[in-house]
Formats: C-alpha cells, structure tokens, sequence
C-alpha cells in the first residue's frame, strides 16, 4: 500500500486514506501502508507541515497492492513536473489497483491512466478537470468512481470515504465497520457533493442581457419570474433570451431560477427555526413539496435533514450551555 506525496501536497489526502489503512491492521487487516516521495525524507505540505515520508519510490517493492495518489491546490504545478507524472505511471503499472484523492485525478488524467474512464474530483475542480482532459468522463457528484481498477475520490475528507471502501472491498464490511467507529466517521457517507454547493453547473456570464436577468432573479427569487416577463423586461425575445442563457449559463432561465431559490431555502434553513412551509414560501417555492422535490433531486436529501446537517455542527444534546450573563450571577454563584 503504497501513498505518494510531493511537495504541495494536501496533508489530509495522504493522513486520512493512510490512517484508515493503518486502523484497519487493528481489525485483522495487514496492510503494509508506505507513505513515499521521489526522493524519500521530510516533504511540505499545503499545511505547512513537513511529513517526513521514510522512504523514495524506488525503495518500493516491485508489484503493489494499491497505489494512492493525493492530490495537490494548484493541480497544474503536479502535472507540469515531468519526473512527478511519470513516476506516477510507473507505479500505477505496477500496482493491483490505483487511487486518487482530489485533486490527484488530474494527476492519473495527466499520466493516462484515465483514457476513457469515469473519474471524481473536488466538486470545484470537475469543470477543469473535464476542460483540461476531454478524455476524461466527469461525475460531479460521486463521492468516489471506480472505473476498472481506478478508483477516484472527491474533496479532501472523501479519501476517507474512498479508503473504507477499499477496506470493504478486501475485508469485508464488518472490519470497515470497525474502522468507522474507530474514526467516528460514517461507512458510508450520506449524499453526494453536490450537498455542499447548490450551483455546480452555474457558469458565471458577462453577457449584458444574461447577467440584467440573473440580477433580476437573484434579487427577488420569491417573485413570478415567468419567461416572457424575464424577456420583455431584457428587451429581447423569448426564444433569443432562453438561447443566450443557455449558450452562457449552460442552464435554462427555469433551471437557474429554482437553483437561486434553492440557495435562497438553504439560506433560511441554516440561519432561522422557521417552519419548512414558510421557508418554501420565502424562497419562491410554489409549496413545501415543491421545495422537498428540489432539495431531492439536487442535493440528495430533504430539506428537513439539510437543516439537521448544516445548521450547525454540534450534535443536538451535546451542545454547551449558554453563559449566564455576569450582572445575573448570584454572589454564591460568582464565588463558588
């Protein structure tokens, strides 16, 4: 098990997929997890803190069971040292199976080794990694792909998610299970990435009569935005209006009118206890249904479970008490 870093590196792409292989060998696993650069010794990592990685590619057995590839911010700085990618196809040629978090896929995408394959990414990078290898079929919303023996995982902390699945894979659900618990993480995580960004199709556009609509929207998006009003009010026709927002968006006026709704409803759920009714009906939704159906087919869950989930990190009953403000303290209080 063998997990490249270089420098740049992203610290939780290399500690969480190792950490998980290494919790495992408590739980009958026995993996051999060497965490390795080009040139063996201490690495930087986007966190600025040095791992020192105890060994170079070369010292590595000739045939691997996995090799993972994490992955760095500036993925273009990665892929333009030469030495870096081929060393990656080196050792992906010897490996059972290969792995990637984040950012990584660009660095398997810029060695081949995803030549018509489905690959993930962090949710922000899907765009370039499409862009950058057209070879490449991009799911936006995969937690992690696996495509053959490739197996590519979103942002940072889905290493994690990508890890126990390959755990699973050779041991069984019951140790990843372990493993889970051990690190208090979900086995399987609930939902996909697009839990964490509403808009992940939206392409930001300078077009006048594009972006006069977008404002009009996102101003109010509790109003009618009905097409033909839309149009009449841009000075354009319908069907030129829906051609250029479509041609600069790459959505329909509709398809971007409930996804501001739906930013708008996640919004009021995070910040407010309002009911989800009222909530619907301050976001523009015809109806809580309506709502629920939105929040469904775009990120996964009910609006109910997204304020369970995002409104604040602290489990309900675990939180800590309010502080008793000073001028209400008793003396006793003060002193004891």
């Amino acid at each position: 098990m063998a997990v490249l870093t270089f420098p740049g590196v992203q610290l939780l792409d290399v500690a969480g997929p190792a950490e998980v292989f290494t919790t495992a060998n408590a739980y009958g696993a026995r993996y051999d997890v060497r965490v390795v650069s080009a040139a063996g010794g201490p690495v930087a990592t986007s966190a600025q803190v040095r791992l020192d990685t105890g060994g170079s590619w070369e010292e590595l057995p000739a045939r691997l069971g996995t090799l993972v590839v994490p992955g760095r911010r500036d993925w273009r700085e990665a892929v333009a040292d030469p030495a870096l990618v081929a060393g990656t196809a080196a050792l992906a040629g010897r490996a059972r199976r290969v792995a990637s978090v984040c950012a990584g896929a660009f660095m398997l995408a810029e060695a081949g080794l995803l030549d018509g394959r489905r690959a993930a990414t962090h949710w922000r990078l899907a765009r370039e990694l499409a862009l950058a290898y057209p070879g490449v079929t991009v799911e936006t919303d995969a937690l992690f792909v696996r495509d053959g023996n490739v197996v590519t995982s979103a942002g940072v902390t889905a290493g994690i998610d990508l890890a126990l699945a390959l755990v699973e894979e050779d041991h069984g659900p019951d140790v990843a299970r372990e493993v889970a618990r051990e690190l208090v993480v979900f086995m399987a995580r609930p939902g996909g990435q697009s839990q964490f960004s509403a808009r992940l199709t939206l392409r930001e556009s300078t077009h006048p009569v594009v972006r006069q609509v977008m404002d009009v929207v996102g101003a109010d998006p509790s109003a009618d935005h009905d097409l033909t009003a839309l149009a009449r009010r841009a000075g354009v026709s319908v069907r030129h209006l829906s051609r250029l927002f479509r041609a600069h968006t790459g959505m329909t006026v509709g398809r971007y009118a409930e996804s501001v709704r739906l930013e708008a409803a996640q919004a009021l759920l995070e910040a407010s206890g309002e009911p989800v009714d009222t909530v619907a009906a301050r976001a523009g939704f015809g109806s809580a249904e309506a709502m629920r159906r939105a929040f469904q087919n775009t990120l996964g869950i009910s609006p109910t479970v997204y304020r369970a989930r995002f409104r604040t990190t602290v489990p309900e009953g675990s939180r800590f008490p309010a502080a008793v403000p000073e001028e209400s303290r008793s003396p006793v209080a003060a002193r004891g």
